[in-house]
Protein backbone atom coordinates (compact mmCIF):
# COMPACT_ATOMS: atom_id res chain seq x y z
CA UNK A 1 0.00 0.00 0.00
CA UNK A 2 1.58 3.72 -0.43
CA UNK A 3 2.04 5.82 1.90
CA UNK A 4 -0.67 7.72 3.14
CA UNK A 5 0.71 10.49 1.80
CA UNK A 6 1.24 9.79 -1.16
CA UNK A 7 -2.65 8.62 -1.04
CA UNK A 8 -3.45 12.45 0.10
CA UNK A 9 -1.47 13.71 -2.80
CA UNK A 10 -3.15 11.54 -5.39
CA UNK A 11 -6.87 11.85 -4.55
CA UNK A 12 -6.36 15.79 -3.86
CA UNK A 13 -5.58 16.03 -7.61
CA UNK A 14 -7.87 13.71 -8.20
CA UNK A 15 -10.70 15.85 -6.51
CA UNK A 16 -9.63 19.19 -7.68
CA UNK A 17 -8.92 20.28 -3.79
CA UNK A 18 -6.02 22.10 -2.21
CA UNK A 19 -5.46 21.50 1.56
CA UNK A 20 -4.65 24.32 4.09
CA UNK A 21 -3.40 24.22 7.40
CA UNK A 22 -3.15 26.52 10.30
CA UNK A 23 0.33 27.19 11.91
CA UNK A 24 -1.17 25.46 15.13
CA UNK A 25 -1.80 21.95 13.42
CA UNK A 26 0.24 18.95 13.33
CA UNK A 27 3.91 18.93 12.24
CA UNK A 28 2.99 16.05 9.56
CA UNK A 29 -0.46 17.98 8.49
CA UNK A 30 1.10 21.14 7.81
CA UNK A 31 4.14 19.46 6.04
CA UNK A 32 1.18 17.93 3.52
CA UNK A 33 -0.58 21.11 3.18
CA UNK A 34 -0.57 23.76 0.56
CA UNK A 35 -0.47 26.32 2.39
CA UNK A 36 0.11 27.00 6.01
CA UNK A 37 -0.76 30.66 7.41
CA UNK A 38 -3.27 32.32 10.31
CA UNK A 39 -7.39 31.98 10.72
CA UNK A 40 -7.45 35.16 8.42
CA UNK A 41 -4.81 34.70 5.97
CA UNK A 42 -6.18 30.59 4.99
CA UNK A 43 -9.34 32.36 4.83
CA UNK A 44 -8.39 34.82 2.14
CA UNK A 45 -6.11 31.88 0.66
CA UNK A 46 -9.13 30.08 -0.12
CA UNK A 47 -11.44 32.51 -1.62
CA UNK A 48 -8.38 33.76 -4.03
CA UNK A 49 -7.82 29.91 -5.06
CA UNK A 50 -9.26 28.70 -8.48
CA UNK A 51 -9.58 25.09 -6.45
CA UNK A 52 -13.48 24.40 -5.97
CA UNK A 53 -13.00 22.40 -2.64
CA UNK A 54 -10.80 23.10 0.31
CA UNK A 55 -9.99 20.84 3.01
CA UNK A 56 -9.38 23.59 5.58
CA UNK A 57 -7.32 21.78 9.12
CA UNK A 58 -7.84 24.13 11.22
CA UNK A 59 -10.99 24.50 13.86
CA UNK A 60 -14.12 25.19 13.00
CA UNK A 61 -14.79 28.76 13.26
CA UNK A 62 -11.97 28.72 11.11
CA UNK A 63 -13.41 26.82 8.42
CA UNK A 64 -16.80 28.62 8.57
CA UNK A 65 -15.10 31.95 8.29
CA UNK A 66 -13.81 29.99 5.18
CA UNK A 67 -17.23 29.23 4.08
CA UNK A 68 -18.45 32.93 4.59
CA UNK A 69 -16.03 34.69 1.99
CA UNK A 70 -16.00 32.04 -0.18
CA UNK A 71 -19.77 30.50 -0.18
CA UNK A 72 -19.92 29.05 -4.01
CA UNK A 73 -16.60 26.81 -2.92
CA UNK A 74 -17.03 23.37 -0.62
CA UNK A 75 -15.64 24.40 2.71
CA UNK A 76 -14.08 20.81 4.16
CA UNK A 77 -13.07 20.10 7.64
CA UNK A 78 -11.44 16.78 8.79
CA UNK A 79 -13.04 16.78 12.30
CA UNK A 80 -16.06 18.01 12.63
CA UNK A 81 -15.28 18.10 16.27
CA UNK A 82 -12.55 20.32 15.99
CA UNK A 83 -13.71 23.26 18.28
CA UNK A 84 -12.73 26.57 20.20
CA UNK A 85 -13.33 26.48 23.67
CA UNK A 86 -12.82 30.94 23.25
CA UNK A 87 -14.81 30.96 20.44
CA UNK A 88 -17.67 29.12 22.23
CA UNK A 89 -17.48 30.95 25.31
CA UNK A 90 -19.21 33.97 23.30
CA UNK A 91 -23.10 33.83 21.51
CA UNK A 92 -24.85 36.26 19.44
CA UNK A 93 -27.54 36.58 22.29
CA UNK A 94 -24.57 37.68 24.57
CA UNK A 95 -23.41 40.18 22.40
CA UNK A 96 -26.99 41.52 21.73
CA UNK A 97 -27.21 41.87 25.44
CA UNK A 98 -24.56 44.09 25.71
CA UNK A 99 -25.41 46.26 22.92
CA UNK A 100 -28.40 46.89 24.97
CA UNK A 101 -26.79 47.73 27.67
CA UNK A 102 -24.41 50.26 25.70
CA UNK A 103 -26.68 52.08 23.27
CA UNK A 104 -24.23 53.66 20.88
CA UNK A 105 -21.26 51.32 21.42
CA UNK A 106 -19.45 49.38 18.64
CA UNK A 107 -18.72 45.99 18.46
CA UNK A 108 -15.46 45.03 17.54
CA UNK A 109 -15.68 40.54 17.06
CA UNK A 110 -11.84 38.73 17.24
CA UNK A 111 -12.14 36.18 14.35
CA UNK A 112 -12.16 33.68 16.44
CA UNK A 113 -15.78 33.58 16.92
CA UNK A 114 -18.57 32.30 15.71
CA UNK A 115 -20.80 33.77 11.78
CA UNK A 116 -23.37 34.39 14.32
CA UNK A 117 -21.36 36.38 16.47
CA UNK A 118 -19.62 38.08 13.58
CA UNK A 119 -23.26 38.80 12.25
CA UNK A 120 -23.68 40.96 15.27
CA UNK A 121 -20.84 42.90 14.90
CA UNK A 122 -19.78 46.30 13.37
CA UNK A 123 -16.59 44.82 12.59
CA UNK A 124 -13.95 42.17 12.78
CA UNK A 125 -10.44 42.39 14.39
CA UNK A 126 -7.06 39.52 13.80
CA UNK A 127 -4.60 39.96 16.32
CA UNK A 128 -2.30 41.34 14.06
CA UNK A 129 -4.82 44.22 13.60
CA UNK A 130 -6.68 44.77 16.51
CA UNK A 131 -5.34 47.96 17.41
CA UNK A 132 -5.67 49.12 14.12
CA UNK A 133 -9.49 48.16 13.87
CA UNK A 134 -10.27 49.73 17.44
CA UNK A 135 -8.35 53.36 16.14
CA UNK A 136 -10.37 53.45 13.33
CA UNK A 137 -13.60 53.77 15.26
CA UNK A 138 -12.74 56.60 17.27
CA UNK A 139 -13.34 57.61 20.33
CA UNK A 140 -17.02 55.52 20.39
CA UNK A 141 -17.15 53.21 23.18
CA UNK A 142 -16.00 49.70 22.22
CA UNK A 143 -17.42 46.31 23.08
CA UNK A 144 -14.50 43.95 22.46
CA UNK A 145 -15.83 40.26 22.26
CA UNK A 146 -14.56 37.67 22.72
CA UNK A 147 -10.94 37.55 23.94
CA UNK A 148 -10.52 39.92 27.59
CA UNK A 149 -6.22 39.38 26.85
CA UNK A 150 -6.32 40.56 23.23
CA UNK A 151 -8.74 43.11 24.62
CA UNK A 152 -7.24 44.48 27.07
CA UNK A 153 -3.96 44.29 24.80
CA UNK A 154 -5.64 46.68 22.75
CA UNK A 155 -6.95 48.65 25.75
CA UNK A 156 -3.33 49.36 26.92
CA UNK A 157 -1.73 50.03 23.28
CA UNK A 158 -4.36 52.95 22.60
CA UNK A 159 -4.59 54.25 26.48
CA UNK A 160 -7.81 53.59 26.94
CA UNK A 161 -10.95 51.65 28.48
CA UNK A 162 -13.05 49.28 26.59
CA UNK A 163 -15.76 46.53 27.44
CA UNK A 164 -14.31 43.47 27.49
CA UNK A 165 -16.26 40.19 27.39
CA UNK A 166 -14.69 37.73 29.38
CA UNK A 167 -13.67 34.88 27.25
CA UNK A 168 -10.18 33.87 26.91
CA UNK A 169 -7.96 31.03 25.10
CA UNK A 170 -7.14 28.07 27.35
CA UNK A 171 -4.15 27.28 26.04
CA UNK A 172 -2.26 30.48 26.18
CA UNK A 173 -4.00 31.16 29.62
CA UNK A 174 -2.12 28.17 30.49
CA UNK A 175 1.19 29.74 29.57
CA UNK A 176 3.06 31.42 32.80
CA UNK A 177 5.03 33.98 33.72
CA UNK A 178 7.05 31.26 35.45
CA UNK A 179 7.56 29.37 32.47
CA UNK A 180 8.97 32.46 30.41
CA UNK A 181 11.29 33.38 33.38
CA UNK A 182 12.40 29.79 33.84
CA UNK A 183 13.28 29.67 29.92
CA UNK A 184 14.63 32.96 30.27
CA UNK A 185 17.26 31.62 32.56
CA UNK A 186 18.65 28.99 30.55
CA UNK A 187 18.53 30.69 27.55
CA UNK A 188 19.36 34.42 28.57
CA UNK A 189 20.37 35.30 24.76
CA UNK A 190 17.08 34.12 23.59
CA UNK A 191 13.63 37.32 22.15
CA UNK A 192 10.64 36.36 23.86
CA UNK A 193 7.71 36.52 21.13
CA UNK A 194 4.41 36.24 22.53
CA UNK A 195 0.68 35.97 21.28
CA UNK A 196 -1.59 39.23 22.39
CA UNK A 197 -3.86 36.26 23.67
CA UNK A 198 -1.52 35.50 27.03
CA UNK A 199 -1.95 36.79 29.93
CA UNK A 200 -1.12 40.38 30.96
CA UNK A 201 2.35 38.92 33.36
CA UNK A 202 3.42 37.23 30.06
CA UNK A 203 2.85 40.17 27.88
CA UNK A 204 4.82 41.88 30.24
CA UNK A 205 8.04 39.66 29.66
CA UNK A 206 7.44 39.82 26.33
CA UNK A 207 9.62 41.29 23.81
CA UNK A 208 7.60 41.68 21.15
CA UNK A 209 4.08 40.55 20.96
CA UNK A 210 2.33 39.45 17.97
CA UNK A 211 0.40 37.60 15.79
CA UNK A 212 1.57 34.05 14.81
CA UNK A 213 1.96 35.51 11.17
CA UNK A 214 3.74 38.19 12.67
CA UNK A 215 6.17 36.04 14.25
CA UNK A 216 6.54 34.28 11.32
CA UNK A 217 7.96 37.21 9.44
CA UNK A 218 9.87 38.89 12.56
CA UNK A 219 11.82 36.00 12.93
CA UNK A 220 13.34 35.97 8.87
CA UNK A 221 14.15 39.28 9.37
CA UNK A 222 15.85 39.96 13.18
CA UNK A 223 19.38 39.74 13.97
CA UNK A 224 18.77 37.15 16.76
CA UNK A 225 19.59 33.42 16.70
CA UNK A 226 17.54 31.93 19.52
CA UNK A 227 13.79 32.82 20.50
CA UNK A 228 11.28 31.45 22.91
CA UNK A 229 7.83 31.10 21.76
CA UNK A 230 4.80 31.95 24.04
CA UNK A 231 1.88 30.47 21.84
CA UNK A 232 0.45 27.24 20.73
CA UNK A 233 3.24 24.57 20.45
CA UNK A 234 2.92 23.77 16.56
CA UNK A 235 3.99 27.41 15.09
CA UNK A 236 6.81 25.83 16.21
CA UNK A 237 7.66 23.62 13.34
CA UNK A 238 6.81 26.26 10.65
CA UNK A 239 9.52 28.77 12.33
CA UNK A 240 12.16 26.18 12.45
CA UNK A 241 11.29 24.73 8.53
CA UNK A 242 11.67 28.45 7.77
CA UNK A 243 14.73 29.40 9.69
CA UNK A 244 17.14 26.23 9.92
CA UNK A 245 20.14 28.48 11.14
CA UNK A 246 17.66 29.54 14.40
CA UNK A 247 16.89 27.93 17.57
CA UNK A 248 13.16 28.22 18.57
CA UNK A 249 12.07 26.79 22.56
CA UNK A 250 8.14 26.66 23.60
CA UNK A 251 7.95 28.72 26.99
CA UNK A 252 6.34 25.60 28.14
CA UNK A 253 5.65 22.63 25.39
CA UNK A 254 3.51 20.63 27.83
CA UNK A 255 0.86 23.24 28.38
CA UNK A 256 0.85 25.08 24.96
CA UNK A 257 -0.60 22.65 23.27
CA UNK A 258 -4.41 22.95 21.55
CA UNK A 259 -6.22 19.81 21.60
CA UNK A 260 -8.64 20.74 19.38
CA UNK A 261 -5.75 21.65 16.71
CA UNK A 262 -4.47 18.62 17.16
CA UNK A 263 -7.70 16.56 16.50
CA UNK A 264 -6.73 16.63 12.59
CA UNK A 265 -4.56 13.86 11.05
CA UNK A 266 -3.50 12.55 7.81
CA UNK A 267 -6.05 9.47 8.54
CA UNK A 268 -8.85 12.63 8.58
CA UNK A 269 -7.60 14.41 5.61
CA UNK A 270 -7.74 11.09 3.55
CA UNK A 271 -11.47 10.08 4.78
CA UNK A 272 -12.41 13.42 3.91
CA UNK A 273 -11.30 13.89 0.18
CA UNK A 274 -12.56 9.95 0.23
CA UNK A 275 -16.24 11.08 1.32
CA UNK A 276 -15.98 15.00 0.53
CA UNK A 277 -17.02 15.33 5.00
CA UNK A 278 -16.98 17.36 6.57
CA UNK A 279 -18.55 20.42 4.64
CA UNK A 280 -19.78 23.61 6.72
CA UNK A 281 -22.05 25.87 5.08
CA UNK A 282 -23.73 28.76 7.04
CA UNK A 283 -27.65 30.21 6.39
CA UNK A 284 -27.45 32.65 4.03
CA UNK A 285 -29.07 35.83 6.39
CA UNK A 286 -26.43 35.18 9.05
CA UNK A 287 -23.42 34.61 6.28
CA UNK A 288 -24.47 38.23 4.74
CA UNK A 289 -24.49 40.10 8.04
CA UNK A 290 -21.23 37.96 9.25
CA UNK A 291 -19.31 39.08 6.09
CA UNK A 292 -20.12 42.75 6.36
CA UNK A 293 -18.46 42.62 9.44
CA UNK A 294 -15.30 40.77 7.52
CA UNK A 295 -14.92 43.12 5.12
CA UNK A 296 -15.10 46.19 6.26
CA UNK A 297 -12.10 44.90 8.70
CA UNK A 298 -10.72 44.37 5.23
CA UNK A 299 -11.11 47.85 3.66
CA UNK A 300 -8.75 48.78 6.47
Amino acid sequence: MKPIEAQIRELKEERGAVIIAHNYQVDEVQAIADFTGDSLELSRKASQIPEEVVVFCGVHFMAETAAVLSPEKTILIPDPNAGCPMADMVTADAVRKLKAEHPGAKVVCYVNSSAEVKAESDICCTSSNAVKVAESLGDVEIIFVPDRNLGAFVAERLGRDLILYNGFCPTHERIRDVDVLAMKEKYPEALVLAHPECNKPVRNLADELLSTGQMCRFAQISDAKEFLIATELGLNYRLQTENPDKKFYSVNPDRAVCPNMKKITLEKILWSLQDRQYRITVPEEIARRAVGAIERMLEL
